[in-house]
């Protein structure tokens, strides 16, 4: 039930029909009693930069989450960002301080890692390559350079933005080896698609299949569907891998210890999520 003493944490991007975490987040809010409700609000991205300070002069916000196409855009719009947003260069989450000031972080990567991790991976001195250097993809690189990688290929369509991951990977992990310029996943440990495609149909696979080994750990951001077509390829070749939706919940922990909420574990989270559509 939601009321006029409900706190309202605003989900913010475009386009909402693929957003997933009303999904988890609610049904735990209603089982353990906690008065808050995640509410889906599509802003187009000329909109975002004004909307975003108007939703938060509204009295029953509580905080926010933030995904595409606005992770990236937050960063300047926000009065602090803790360290891992100030490395991926992005921001997923905002909650307001005790000034009023919103405060932003970052929890993709560590979605992502954590995932890793209880699935036995070993990150430690690994060789891994990021296909995407948007929001997610810089979030994960940053998550996986702090998990010990020893090196790192970072690829993007869009140079500058490719460029731009390289060096604050450079400038915040200097004991790590950063390279640019191909998507090319042999000889990898670790392989990440941290682009959007795969979330419409047609879509080309993000890079070469053929050239993954088997025993390369194979990693997905796209929660569209659970086995997209690139999963699907991999798994072909028997490749272990992690689904879109593990990194959703792996990190929501981390989310409601951010806003202030009791946390919990992803086996519960997947017990009380009712996914749909």
């Amino acid at each position: 039930m939601i009321s006029g003493k409900t706190k309202l944490i605003a989900h913010l991007g475009y386009p909402t029909e693929s957003f997933r975490a009303p999904m988890i987040y609610n049904p735990y809010f209603t089982k353990h009693d906690i008065d808050a409700v995640v509410m889906p609000m599509g802003c187009k991205s000329e909109d975002y930069p004004e909307f975003l300070k108007l939703v938060f002069r509204l009295s029953n916000i509580h905080g926010a989450l933030v995904t595409m196409p606005h992770k990236i855009t937050t960063m300047a719009l926000l009065d602090e960002t803790l360290t891992t947003a100030r490395v991926a260069g992005s921001c997923n989450a905002i909650r307001l301080g005790a000034d009023g000031a919103l405060v932003g972080d970052q929890f993709d990567g560590e979605g992502f890692v954590r995932g890793a991790l209880r699935k036995g991976v070993t990150l430690a001195g690994a060789r891994v390559l990021v296909v995407g250097s948007g929001g997610v993809g810089s979030a994960i690189a940053a998550s996986l350079a702090k998990a010990g990688v020893a090196s790192m290929a970072v690829f993007d369509s869009f140079e500058p933005m490719m460029n731009a991951l390289a060096m604050r990977l450079e400038q915040h992990c200097p004991d790590l080896t950063v390279t640019t310029g191909s998507k090319d996943p042999a000889g990898f440990d670790v392989v990440v698609n941290a682009t959007p495609l795969g979330m419409k149909e047609g879509d080309p696979l993000p890079m070469d299949v053929s050239r993954i080994a088997p025993e390369t750990f194979v990693g997905e951001v796209v929660m569209k569907q659970e086995i997209t077509p690139f999963l699907a390829a991999v798994r072909e070749k028997g490749c272990a891998f992690q689904v879109g939706t593990d990194m959703l919940f792996e990190q929501i922990p981390a989310y409601l210890e951010f806003f202030g909420f009791p946390t919990t574990t992803p086996d519960e989270l997947r017990e009380v999520a009712r996914i749909a559509g």
